[in-house]
């Protein structure tokens, strides 16, 4: 756990007492995932080549408490996408450990695991099997976890998860094709809500959506986390949807959180200068009619990363340690962690 920083509620109705209140309902500790992108062994051999591995997640820690909300925020390609799919279990880990309700867990091997922890995924168009009812894309993990006995439970409990998302019982006989995109969406959280969990992953789940669509999941979202007491690592690179969502907020950078504070701290005050970078490309109505700002240069490649900080051809306040020294993630006054030379020797202003 980084720094000792957990995802912490800064609202009235967050949860506050119960089990486990104020210890880490899910903890990761240097999480690694590599790919090996090499060509293959004949290839390599006549050109007398190597093996070429991308390291996607770059010892990634974090801590959620029970009912809180982690948003993990970057540009495409940063890892946040591999960080939810190595914790749902559908990546092994590389390195690092992951607890769960404070027992070291696998998702990929241990099915009450795999029972506690779901995901939401963008596309809710490739995510339900066309061929697929409403009614079996649900009752499929009912049955598969013993939480229908049978067929008739499994209707009677497809009928209740469709209207707590907001669909009618009548919709579990359609097909997905014959829903718009907000309703799919709604019919996946329906699946992902199934087998009660306790964690949920959220991969960008609105960016797929009409921005008129977009509000109305994230508010149904707050609403069966606040039903059902649900951990969130919410993924979204929209820092707006983020500010709505997220309890504490993670900034990604090729593979590595450089910035891990409360949202409340992190949206005020931001230290890391990616982060800044980020922040500035945000409208605001303080400043009406004024230009959006783009992000400066280009994400390094990550088979051929920079030496030292990977954000130093980009940042402005590079200077010759963070082009050979790889900072460390270091905890930071009011809570919270920031892996930066500029922020440690005090140039970030």
């Amino acid at each position: 756990m980084l720094g000792g920083m957990t995802a912490q509620a800064d609202s009235d109705d967050a949860p506050a007492s119960g089990p486990r209140a104020g210890r880490a309902h899910v903890e990761v500790t240097d999480l690694v995932k590599t790919f090996d992108v090499s060509q293959p062994w004949l290839v390599r051999t006549i050109a007398g080549a190597g093996r070429r591995v991308v390291r996607a997640v770059d010892h990634v820690s974090f801590a959620i408490e029970r009912g809180r909300t982690l948003g993990l925020v970057g540009e495409s390609g940063c890892g946040k996408s591999t960080v939810a799919r190595c914790l749902a279990g559908l990546l092994s880990l590389d390195g690092g450990t992951v607890r769960f309700a404070g027992e070291e867990a696998d998702a990929t091997q241990d099915m009450t695991v795999r029972q506690q922890i779901q995901m939401v995924f963008q596309d809710p168009y490739s995510s339900l099997n066309p061929r697929w009812r409403v009614r079996e894309a649900i009752g499929d993990a009912l049955l598969a976890f013993g939480i229908a006995r049978n067929r008739r439970e499994m209707r009677v409990q497809v009928a209740a998860l469709l209207e707590s998302v907001g669909l009618s019982a009548a919709d579990a006989e359609r097909y997905p094709h014959q829903f718009s995109g907000g309703q799919r969406q709604r019919v996946a959280i329906a699946r992902a809500i199934a087998s009660r969990p306790t964690f949920l992953i959220a991969d960008e789940p609105t960016s797929a959506l009409d921005v008129s669509v977009q509000a109305q999941i994230l508010n149904l979202m707050k609403a069966l986390q606040k039903a059902h007491r649900l951990t969130y690592l919410f993924i979204s690179h929209d820092l707006g949807v983020v500010d709505h969502m997220a309890d504490t907020v993670g900034v990604m950078y090729l593979g590595r959180i450089v910035e891990l504070r409360s949202k409340a701290d992190l949206f005020d005050r931001p230290l890391h200068p990616y982060t800044r970078m980020l922040m500035d490309t945000v409208p605001t109505l303080e400043r009406p009619g004024e230009p959006r700002k783009r992000l400066a240069g280009e994400v390094p490649s990550p088979l051929d990363p920079p030496p030292g900080c990977a954000f130093h051809p980009r940042c402005p306040l590079a200077g010759e340690r963070c082009r050979v020294e790889r900072p460390a993630v270091l905890p930071v006054a009011g809570g919270g962690v920031v892996a930066c030379h500029a922020v440690e020797e005090g140039r970030a202003g």
